[in-house]
């Protein structure tokens, strides 16, 4: 099978603010969908670059008395810094004020030009007399001219989707000064689409998915308006040649930045522009594949004038464009207010970039349909599934072979191989969900080979047999931690730096898709490195307290705060239960299984029963529980497994130190409905 040679590209984030994990949203799937490709095999190219010019970025640096170069060279460290700690591996990160892009920008300009696809005509502008300037669409808001819809921008409408003009707005305002703006002339070009009627109406139903291209082809039931793509004077960017005062309009250079990004790699790197971006009779020839990832708020820019741009050039257009929705906090769209606008960094600041990695994999389903974020099912997933479920195999298995049995595996038996066998007959099967970026189904899939790597080693109880037939023993871990091995091998798109680990385990110096058909046997691990940790509601909180923002500090009306104290008068006066716990409170317990070792009545007390439990990777645990008139034949539960909390601190009483509390159900005198017979979880399981 010949590999593919890909070009991939994430929409371009601004240099006039941070990163946030809304943005992460598309970066993280994007990088998840490249490093599926090159696991495949597949020469696969990850462009991307900042979005530099515009009146923000000219406004933002003279408030900071520096050059708009300063500036955006600050924003591109910054913004490669939060990427590559959210493990996002770009081939070329770089910049559309660059003299690649300039040049690229001109010659598709030129293109269009001769083509005479760009026109000239005087159209209303809205002018701020107070800053001096005219104002970019995306600095004037006012009513929606088509549904009156108040607080708009000015080239959209994001309640009803209308485009328009920013001089249609409804009694507009100037952003920066509040200032109402007012209406000059002024001569702008245009690239006009009507000409590429046709050609964009049969472009677009192949080129994006049916939601996205039913919702384009609306506009295609009359004539195609011409897109103004110039900008007067003052403006950072790249000005038009032959046009004096002009510049190309922010939304002309970015997308053509992609192309410049790409020819500023191959340039560092010995290969051709074109054998990657084709252009003239090779440009829809096929060889090379070309993706966007961008989200649902960008798709006219993308999916309409930038096809409509390349094809005047002569350029290849891409093979297909993914769109994604937005992302939502708790069911809410993101707010400073309450804290879930939270920044890159403020994240990182508080918890692992894995956690993030792993919850959005989980919940990305390769539609244009919004993603929330809900916190407490963020903690809980990460903690059963990541944690508790797939990690627990290595921590489990690779531990206990080292500690008891020399760190070297041994031969699969018959039961371990039809174990592995599983894990690889899964594997074209998660391949697809990749490919077709259903990543929450390659969670899905992971998660069920997982369970059956975590039922066998239970079932097989390695914590027992290793006291009395070591062998036996090694055969069960090197079944398990093989089972573990191909799981992380699928899972390293995903979380490369926690696969790293888990390879580094192994002694591998690399993995390919194709590593899952090997097996380990009669070899030596290295050193167990913690590959994961439980994430802790309280890391949560304190990311939610650093990035909330009081009322008045971020623009925001003070509504927010009557409220807040109209409910604390509310909770006042409301009888409250005494000690009420909310739901984070218990969630905060780590609750796992343990296997009765023995079970003694304390002298001289009528309700204590001592408890030694084996907790398998966290050893033994005593525990003194007050429920002997329950149980009061207490050999009866040696063998027994019960749940216990296990981040209880110790608690020192008369009889001992208790490290732990047993959970019981059932009622007192008929045998207690909790314990079961062992096997059921395995000494040690997290409760999930």
């Amino acid at each position: 099978m010949s590999k593919r040679r890909i070009v991939v590209t994430s929409a371009l984030p601004y240099a006039n603010g941070d990163i946030h994990l809304g943005h992460l949203v598309e970066y993280v799937q994007t990088d998840f969908w490249v490093r599926f490709q090159k696991l495949r095999g597949n020469a696969c190219v990850y462009i991307c670059a900042d979005d530099t010019h515009g009146t923000p970025i000219m406004i933002r640096s003279r408030k900071e008395g520096i050059s708009p170069e300063e500036l955006i060279a600050r924003s591109h460290a910054e913004h490669l810094r939060d990427f590559t700690d959210f493990q996002i591996s770009f081939d070329n990160y770089y910049s559309t004020n660059s003299p690649e892009n300039r040049a690229l920008s001109e010659r598709i300009f030129a293109a269009a030009e001769r083509q005479g696809f760009i026109t000239s005509r005087t159209s209303p502008q809205l002018y701020c007399e107070h800053c001096k300037m005219y104002l970019p669409d995306r600095f004037v808001k006012g009513a929606c001219p088509k549904c009156g819809a108040e607080g708009q921008y000015g080239d959209s409408c994001d309640l009803c989707g209308a485009t328009y003009g920013a001089e249609e707005l409804g009694h507009p305002a100037c952003t920066t000064c509040g200032g109402t703006p007012v209406v000059r002339d002024s001569e702008h070009l245009y690239f006009e689409l009507e000409p590429q009627h046709d050609y964009l109406e049969k472009w677009i139903p192949g080129h994006t998915t049916s939601d996205v291209s039913n919702k384009l082809l609306e506009w295609f039931k009359e004539p195609l308006r011409g897109w103004c793509i110039s900008r007067d004077a003052p403006y950072f960017g790249f000005e038009i040649p032959g046009h004096p005062g002009k510049f190309f309009y922010v939304w002309v250079d970015a997308p053509i930045g992609y192309i410049a990004s790409l020819q500023n790699w191959c340039e560092r790197n010995g290969k051709n522009l074109a054998d990657y971006w084709p252009s003239g009779a090779d440009a829809e020839a096929g060889g090379t594949e070309l993706y966007h990832f961008i989200g649902k708020d960008i798709i006219r820019f993308h999916c309409l004038f930038w096809p409509g741009m390349l094809h005047a050039a002569g350029l290849k257009t891409p093979d297909k464009v993914f769109v994604h929705g937005f992302l939502t906090v708790n069911g809410e769209k993101m707010s400073k207010s309450k804290g879930t606008f939270v920044n890159a960094r403020t994240y990182l600041d508080h918890l692992p970039p894995e956690a993030l990695r792993y919850y959005y994999a989980a919940k990305l389903g390769g539609t244009t349909d919004d993603m929330d974020l809900n916190l407490q099912d963020f903690v809980q997933r990460v903690n059963s599934d990541l944690v508790g479920k797939i990690t627990n195999i290595a921590s489990r298995g690779a531990q206990m072979l080292q500690k008891k049995l020399d760190g070297r595996l041994g031969s699969l038996d018959d039961e371990g191989r039809a174990l592995l066998e599983r894990c690889r007959a899964a594997g074209e099967t998660i391949a697809g969900f990749y490919e077709a970026r259903r990543f929450n189904q390659v969670v899905v899939e992971i998660c069920r080979l997982a369970d059956a790597a975590n039922e066998y080693f239970d079932r097989r109880e390695p914590w027992k047999s290793v006291k009395t037939d070591a062998e036996a023993t090694r055969t069960t871990l090197t079944a398990a931690l093989n089972a573990f091995r191909v799981i992380a091998i699928y899972l390293s798109p995903i979380l490369p730096a926690y696969a790293d680990k888990a390879r580094a385990l192994f002694g591998e110096s690399a993995w390919t898709w194709e590593s899952a058909g090997t097996a380990l046997e009669n070899s030596s691990l290295g050193s167990y490195e913690y590959l994961a940790s439980r994430i802790d509601s309280k890391q949560v909180d304190a990311m939610i307290a650093a990035a909330t923002v009081k009322p008045g500090e971020s623009g925001e009306v003070s509504h927010e705060s009557r409220a807040s104290k109209n409910k604390a008068k509310a909770e006042r006066a409301a009888p409250a239960l005494k000690n009420e716990i909310a739901f984070p409170d218990f969630d905060r317990l780590d609750l796992r299984v343990g296997v009765v070792e023995s079970c003694e009545i304390v002298p001289k007390s009528s309700k204590l029963l001592k408890f030694v439990l084996d907790a398998g990777p966290l050893g033994k645990r005593t525990i003194f529980s007050g429920i002997r008139p329950a149980y009061p034949d207490p050999a009866a539960l040696v063998g027994k497994e019960v749940v216990f909390v296990a981040n209880l601190a110790p608690r020192k009483m008369s009889v001992g130190v208790s490290e732990g509390m047993i959970l019981f159900a059932g009622e007192p005198g008929v045998g207690g409905g909790a314990l079961v017979p062992t096997s059921a979880a395995g000494a040690g399981a997290p409760v999930t």
